[in-house]
């Protein structure tokens, strides 16, 4: 379930497409299929291996194999009523008509089988998707209000600018003063693995460590602090909160593609697990 990209605000336009028309047609799909399921009466019992488990379960391998289609179909423009935004919008809420189609079509049976797997999957692959909904619906406000009139490459840039005068600012410190001002400079990761990106505070964070050294002196020489050390604080600072704006910028964006790390990876490994309950079915049938 993946974002549109034909305008702006369609993280919250894409849902309202059309008056809610995909809304309302997988509304009908799946209410359907429970009055369907809910008035046959099979016997001996609803399951996947009778008439109705057949229609359920074609209509649903057909709507999987139709949603992969949406990361292909991005790459192309086209106006209505096939516009990625028209797809998205359809492909958020027939995906979650599966939940119906999917579950009625098992018959409420489930096992350690090829069958309750390929069914997991296709529920992680929705909650997945669920969460790229709940992301870009939310944090694009909030990337937007941190990064203010900046671009990413303006604060590294800023950042950059920031260590070169502290870096002039330390040649006449003393040995120690220097090798404290070379913790900021040598040690002031933004970027990182994913665990590191989604994680705003560093604990090994050279500027925060260089800062608080030279407070713990300020604090302790009072009013005789060395003037050329509080204007390397005052550089500090400023680094400080450009590094925790950009670290900032950085943890939202991965807010907003980690999901796609669960969710393209397990559309694969449904598909595969779709094709084995497919196979084995037709097998015994």
């Amino acid at each position: 379930m993946a974002r549109a990209h034909d305008g702006s605000g369609l993280h919250e336009s894409f849902l309202r497409h059309d008056r809610h028309r995909w809304l309302k047609i997988a509304g009908t799909l799946a209410g359907v299929s429970l009055l369907t399921y809910v008035f046959i009466d099979p016997s001996p019992r609803p399951n996947g291996g009778t008439a109705l488990g057949y229609v359920l379960g074609t209509i649903g391998a057909g709507l999987i194999l139709w949603l992969t289609l949406l990361g292909i179909r991005k790459r192309y423009i086209t106006s209505k009523p096939f516009s990625v935004k028209a797809w998205t919008s359809a492909h958020v809420y027939l995906g979650l008509s599966l939940i119906v189609v999917a579950t009625l079509h098992t018959g409420f049976q489930f096992g350690w089988n090829v069958h309750t797997l390929a069914y997991t999957l296709m529920m992680l692959v929705i909650l997945s998707g669920v969460y790229g909904i709940i992301v870009y619906a939310r944090l694009p406000q909030a990337l937007s209000a941190n990064r203010g009139e900046i671009t990413q490459q303006q604060m590294l840039a800023n950042i950059h600018s920031l260590d070169s005068q502290l870096h002039i600012a330390a040649q006449p410190l003393d040995r120690r003063h220097s090798e404290i001002v070379k913790m900021s400079l040598d040690n002031s990761p933004i970027g990182g693995s994913i665990r590191e990106r989604l994680s705003e505070t560093r604990a090994n964070c050279g500027t925060r460590a260089a800062l608080e050294a030279l407070s713990a002196e300020k604090a302790a020489a009072r009013n005789n602090f060395d003037p050329a050390l509080a204007a390397i604080m005052a550089l500090l600072e400023r680094k400080y909160e450009a590094v925790s704006q950009a670290r900032r910028h950085i943890r939202i964006k991965a807010l907003l593609e980690v999901w796609l790390f669960v969710h393209v990876p397990v559309t694969f490994a449904l598909i595969a697990a779709l094709v084995a309950h497919v196979i084995s079915v037709f097998m015994y049938w």
